[in-house]
């Protein structure tokens, strides 16, 4: 187990788990993400798996963080710096699948995060109050985007012609696109796919749209 990378004091566990947070948010990843990439099993760095059953506090094997530290192209001392930054001026925003993103319930009526199944995703710098995170699972949207991608998506961000966004239907479909044109009437979308075909959306039917701001690739 690790319990200190120091011997003048004794690490929590809130810091080492920050840390493995911070060191995924380097390499672009979400901490499913790294420890997948790491050959370990996806869930190995969840919140979940971070406290057991009855209470008692869970730590990382030292094997699970040099693997990880390996899989992100870290060094210890790397991982040292991310323990004493303790969070610093980084900060975690809300994540969630994309394939969970049209479920009832995942936002509220103007967009932002709400109900169940939401994670937290560990930034390396603070970003809007309100920005929020989305995995991307699949090939639908390459080469835009691919399987284990993950997109900030920022409700509060102006919107511009040639910006990438993301659109809720008041029916509940999500749609990732490129916004060609934006009236009082519709939004004109292109597929990042460009083998599909441009989409164009009244604006009566739409619940919400926000601007992908930053996309680990």
């Amino acid at each position: 187990m690790v319990r200190q990378a120091k011997a003048q004091r004794m690490l929590t566990h809130d810091q080492i788990w920050g840390a493995l947070d911070r060191l995924a948010a380097r390499a672009g990843l979400s901490p499913s993400g790294l420890a997948k990439r790491a050959g370990l099993d996806p869930t190995t760095f969840n919140k979940s798996k971070r406290v057991t059953p009855d209470g008692r506090e869970r730590w990382p094997s030292t094997e699970s963080i040099a693997k990880a530290l390996a899989a992100a192209g870290a060094s210890m001392d790397t991982f040292a710096g991310l323990i004493a930054d303790d969070g610093g001026d980084g900060r975690s925003v809300p994540l969630l699948g994309l394939a969970l993103a049209g479920a009832s319930g995942a936002f509220d009526e103007s967009g932002f995060p709400s109900g169940k199944g939401w994670t937290e995703l560990a930034l390396p710098a603070a970003e809007g109050s309100r920005t929020f995170a989305l995995q991307i699972s699949g090939d639908a949207l390459t080469p835009a985007y691919r399987d284990g991608d993950i997109i900030l998506v920022s409700p509060g961000a102006p919107i511009r012609k040639g910006d990438r966004v993301v659109v809720s239907s008041k029916s509940g479909e999500v749609i990732v696109a490129t916004l060609k044109r934006r009236t009082a009437r519709a939004l004109d979308l292109r597929p990042l796919d460009t083998s599909h075909a441009e989409r164009t959306m009244a604006a009566s039917e739409a619940a919400w749209i926000a601007r992908i701001v930053w996309a680990s690739q």
